[in-house]
């Protein structure tokens, strides 16, 4: 069987995307920012790694947060917590990602029963099923990366810092400076988005070309062969 040039497509894009969405979900690079940790023990947001003191890297994940120094390998990494964890966005993103996630896994179950590529004649609809289960996981991570890149940086804006959970009060008791002391992070996009977006975007490629399994190809019509007279034999005598 020639297996057609949509349902190839379909059946590579779709764990390409998600494994890429996947990557981005367990990482912990959605947003980042840096903060200087003067001689002092005072603290400012920062724009570069210039002057003197520590250039504090600090990033934010759907379930996990670091704090690490420039230029170093010292890293503290934690379970999101405080007013980021609670934020509802955030909680949102979390399930949009995770059923995702689910409905891509299925999807590419049934399109792997529905191309059958070890038999002559592939199981259209249940690979168009799953392809339409892949175009909706892409369409949910679409959605919650959306959601957390326009509210980006209020997520859990209640603390002044920006610094927040474990990471902040080990570095405020490290460093003794009082919470109004410490300013708010700029924080900006990070790696982690660009994956899932590339992920969703390939997901909904993948699920949209296995949907066209929907359309039946036409069978090319064999030629009719010309019907054979009977003819009779004849002796011919001299």
């Amino acid at each position: 069987m020639q297996t057609p040039a949509s349902m190839v497509m379909g059946i590579v894009f779709a764990p390409l995307g998600l494994v890429l969405v996947f990557t981005a979900a367990i990482t912990p690079q959605w947003r980042e920012g840096q903060v200087q940790v003067g001689p002092s023990g005072a603290l400012g947001a920062s724009g570069g790694g210039g002057g003197e003191g520590l250039l504090l890297l600090r990033s934010d994940g759907l379930w996990e947060s670091c704090l690490q120094v420039a230029h170093s390998e010292l890293k503290q990494c934690w379970p999101v917590s405080g007013p980021y964890q609670h934020d509802s966005r955030v909680r949102t993103a979390q399930g949009l990602v995770l059923a995702s996630l689910f409905l891509c896994g299925a999807g590419i179950v049934l399109a792997s029963v529905g191309v059958r590529c070890w038999t002559d004649l592939p199981l259209r609809g249940i690979a168009a099923a799953g392809g339409l289960l892949v175009a909706l996981a892409g369409i949910l991570s679409l959605v919650a990366l959306g959601l957390y890149t326009h509210n980006l940086p209020s997520l859990g804006n209640e603390d002044p810092s920006g610094i927040s959970g474990a990471g902040g009060s080990a570095l405020q008791q490290h460093q003794r400076v009082p919470t109004h002391r410490l300013p708010r992070l700029s924080l900006r996009p990070a790696g982690s988005l660009y994956f899932g977006w590339v992920g969703g975007w390939v997901q909904v490629l993948g699920g949209a070309a296995l949907m066209l399994s929907f359309k039946r190809p036409r069978c090319p019509s064999w030629p009719k062969r010309p019907p054979v007279e009977r003819t009779e034999a004849y002796e011919v005598t001299c």
